[in-house]
């Protein structure tokens, strides 16, 4: 079965951490960018991050440059999101989807990718 599988979310205090993984199944990442989104309820879905997994490039919305780093390890092929410094407003259900193509141009507002994660809740509160 060719699916994404997102997990780690969590309960996490202002100011902690978190990290969340994307890990695909039955496929593998050679030549596709993995996207992070976010919802929050009552708000629009936003584009938090981008990696290309041909050559490791990466992208950030200016919500969360400086504190969320994405990675991957293409030999487990799975993408991971560290959440650092995170604020109440990061509360939202996370979502990983992944697009065969070689590059993030336009990640943010691409609505068609060839999968999706089940998406996982973070919820940052004290």
């Amino acid at each position: 079965q060719l699916q994404l599988v997102t997990s780690g979310g969590g309960l996490v205090q202002p100011g902690g951490s978190l990290s969340l993984s994307c890990a695909a199944s039955g496929f593998t990442f050679d030549d596709y960018v993995i996207v992070w989104f976010r919802q929050a309820p009552g708000k629009e879905r936003e584009g938090v991050t981008c990696i290309s997994t041909s050559d490791g490039r990466t992208y950030y919305a200016d919500s969360v440059k400086g504190r969320f780093t994405v990675s991957r390890d293409n030999a487990k092929n799975t993408v991971y999101l560290q959440l650092n410094s995170v604020k109440p407003e990061d509360t939202a259900v996370y979502y990983c989807a992944a697009d065969r193509r070689p590059a993030c141009y336009g990640y943010a507002s691409q609505l068609v990718f060839d999968y999706w994660g089940q998406g996982t809740q973070v919820t940052v509160s004290s």
